[in-house]
């Protein structure tokens, strides 16, 4: 049996980890406390037990003793999971709004996302922030589990699903299916042997079925390999490993790659050789659009790579420093600002896993027909706006690519880059 200790990096003895089926990225979100860690572990035991596989306690996933002792997630959980149809790569993102950057850097390559909401509080200010960041990253489906409906009556169970109902269609997602349920009472019954219930662990075998009911997303697999790095580990010995999801193309074991992005100005791209991957703690010799990953680099030193940086097997990638995106700036009653801003402003910008800092250089208007209305002196909460910005190192940018405006713990704005610009 192979094994891979946490000092150890699997380099041989592939596997097919997807076990001949469709493999598909979901993951949970919601405000912080409403279950969602409890949820993914549910999911996983749930799924070990009736189709195989690894089951994940609550321990497991919540890794980190800060997360345990807090009682929240802090980091990003990983684990997968099979149902009759499908593989999947689970993410547990964070709800505490201190930890919002890591929820969105785990949301960001999610093909489904199960919003959880607690049936004794309904939607809660993370429950709408989660919402409307998935929607402005593109995340075309979610499932809606309403969970501690163990400890809540059934008007409260009704008024939260009116509630959320009301809140993801004035997001824009609309007739989504809704499960109610105990993630909690679930983990007994599948833990005991206890016969299962409705609010138990057949709730858990609805929300599977929900998900297994939507459609498969495209991959790209034909475009050139890239993929942003997300984690980092050092293996003694070997190199670094690089973690994240495949944006695009196909990776064989033993190609040459390449680091771009977040680099002093006139430095080339580094040159290193992926001699390892990984998904799910088992080894691969090919890797495409859509796996969850990790990349053994030969020789790379752990400081010599960061979060936001881009694997590409192309050695002429272009970065640029400064573009132009249209984002929405969310009110105060979105968890925006609310105050106007100028130029020179200078948010966080999450681009990818990249968080960078960027000044504002220009704001414009946006007319009906999704024309520049012309340069303003100020931005207000609640518009529509192009901004040029800029940033004080460069990465590998294109049109289309989904951005999110954040300071002080909120986010202020998301939208996409419609233009890059040379300097």
């Amino acid at each position: 049996m192979d094994v891979n200790p946490k000092n150890y990096f699997i380099v041989s003895l592939e596997t097919d980890v997807y076990q001949g089926k469709e493999h598909m990225n979901i993951g949970t979100i919601g405000h912080v406390d409403h279950g969602k860690t409890t949820l993914t572990a549910a999911i996983s035991q749930y799924s070990a037990k009736e189709f195989g596989g690894v089951a994940k306690s609550y321990a497991d996933i919540d890794t980190a003793p800060e997360e345990r002792a807090r009682g929240i997630t802090i980091n990003i959980g990983h684990c997968d999971f099979l149902t009759a149809n499908r593989h999947y790569g689970h993410t547990d993102c964070p709800g505490h709004a201190d930890f919002i950057k890591n929820m969105i850097t785990g949301a960001a390559p999610l093909d489904v996302a199960v919003l959880v909401v607690s049936a004794t509080d309904g939607s809660m200010p993370q429950t709408r922030e989660h919402l409307l960041l998935i929607k402005q990253m593109g995340i075309r489906d979610i499932v809606v589990y309403i969970n501690k409906a163990d400890v809540a009556d059934q008007e409260m169970i009704e008024l939260s699903e009116l509630d959320i109902r009301d809140v993801c269609d004035t997001v824009g997602y609309e007739d989504v299916s809704v499960v109610v349920g105990s993630a909690f009472q679930a983990l007994e019954e599948i833990g005991s042997g206890k016969e299962y219930t409705e609010v138990g662990a057949l709730s858990i075998r609805r929300l599977l079925d929900a998900v297994d009911n939507i459609d498969m997303p495209e991959r790209d697999e034909d475009s050139d390999f890239l993929m942003p790095i997300e984690k980092l580990q050092s293996i003694k010995g070997q190199g670094t490993v690089a973690t994240g999801n495949v944006e695009c193309g196909k990776l064989l074991k033993g190609t040459d790659v390449y680091i771009y992005g977040l680099r002093p100005d006139g430095e080339k791209p580094i040159k290193t050789t992926a001699i390892g991957l990984e998904a799910f703690k088992k080894s691969m010799g090919e890797i495409k659009a859509g796996d969850s990953v990790g990349i053994l680099l030969r020789g790379m030193k752990r400081d010599e790579l960061q979060r936001g940086q881009i694997i590409s097997i192309l050695d002429n990638l272009k970065c640029y420093k400064k573009f132009k995106v249209r984002v929405y700036l969310l009110t105060a009653a979105e968890g925006g600002r609310n105050t106007a801003f100028v130029k020179n402003y200078r948010p966080q910008a999450f681009i990818r896993t990249a968080d960078v800092t960027v000044s504002v250089l220009k704001i414009e208007g946006v007319e009906e027909g999704g024309s520049s209305s012309g340069e303003r002196d100020v931005a207000l909460p609640g518009d529509d706006l192009f901004l040029t910005l800029s940033m004080e190192k460069s990465l590998p940018l294109h049109t289309g690519m989904k951005i999110s405006l954040r300071e002080g713990g909120r986010t202020v704005g998301s939208g996409s880059i419609i233009e890059v610009l040379s300097e």
